[in-house]
């Protein structure tokens, strides 16, 4: 397991971090892309419950999500998260119509993905988007994916007190712990580092906005759990050895990227 999840990593961060360097439309279509498989798996879980959302509509409306977050920023794409939910009710109201007798709960489902893959997902553009943006996404999702490390160490050689058996048996307050610590830490290094290339990144916001996402970015960990576990999935798909599905990877970031896109604006 280890081993398959260091071979997608090694194989998978070259490309995220060229694409992230050229910015522009090669990012946003790169994140518009891994979206739109996050969220075909997103509406897959639930029809596992035997759910219908329009797969369809809700794979196409997260990648335009994306791609107008990337035209219009965040304010200016709300008439575009508008026209898509009004497009999903009409479908399902139609679906209804038709005999489809879960259309009410498929419309809520929808409108879900839309705000919790394409909304929040689509921070990830609004973050690179910002003056020094590679670097400050770069130390985002870098403190996470340190805090990931330290979490799984901690865990598998420390492990002994569980958070939450029922919602996600592998998870421990020692894990827990050694995250907040590990993204804490790396995201000091990765300030200190990259202060160099953007003043306004230093050690010490390094420090903060890692030890600030260490201790609530894995909620998204445990929100993606819920999901699965409601419907007794183990994971949201299989594209990814070692990891599950994107979903399952994303799960974490679709937390960090507004948090950090956010702490950003109110504090730097």
């Amino acid at each position: 397991m280890l081993r398959e999840r260091l071979i997608v990593i090694l194989i998978l961060l070259p490309i995220g971090v060229g694409l992230a360097a050229l910015g522009g439309w090669f990012f946003a279509v790169f994140v518009a892309a891994i979206l739109a498989v996050a969220a075909w798996e997103y509406g897959r879980l639930f029809m596992r419950g035997g759910y219908r959302p329009c797969r369809a509509i809700l794979v196409a409306g997260v990648a335009l999500l994306a791609l107008t977050r990337h035209l219009w920023g965040a304010g200016d794409s709300v008439p575009v998260l508008v026209g898509l939910t009004l497009l999903a009710m009409g479908y399902h109201t139609v679906a209804y119509a038709r005999g489809q007798n879960t259309a009410a709960f498929d419309f809520v489902i929808t409108l879900g993905g839309y705000l919790y893959v394409g909304w929040l997902g689509g921070y990830l553009i609004s973050l690179r988007n910002l003056p020094g943006g590679l670097y400050w996404a770069l130390l985002v999702i870098g403190a996470i994916a340190i805090g990931d490390g330290f979490a799984y160490l901690f865990g598998h050689l420390l492990g002994r007190h569980k958070i939450a058996p029922n919602l996600s048996p592998g998870k421990t307050w020692e894990g827990y712990v050694g995250g907040i610590f590990g993204a804490a830490a790396g995201g000091a290094l990765l300030g200190a580092v990259f202060g160099l290339m953007v003043p306004e990144i230093t050690c010490r916001w390094g420090l903060i906005f890692g030890l600030i996402l260490g201790v609530v970015a894995p909620l998204g960990d445990f929100g993606e759990s819920m999901l699965k576990r409601q419907f007794g999935v183990k994971d949201s798909g299989r594209l990814l050895p070692g990891h599950g599905g994107l979903l399952d990877r994303l799960d974490s970031w679709f937390w960090a990227a507004p948090i950090g896109f956010y702490l950003i604006l109110w504090l730097v």
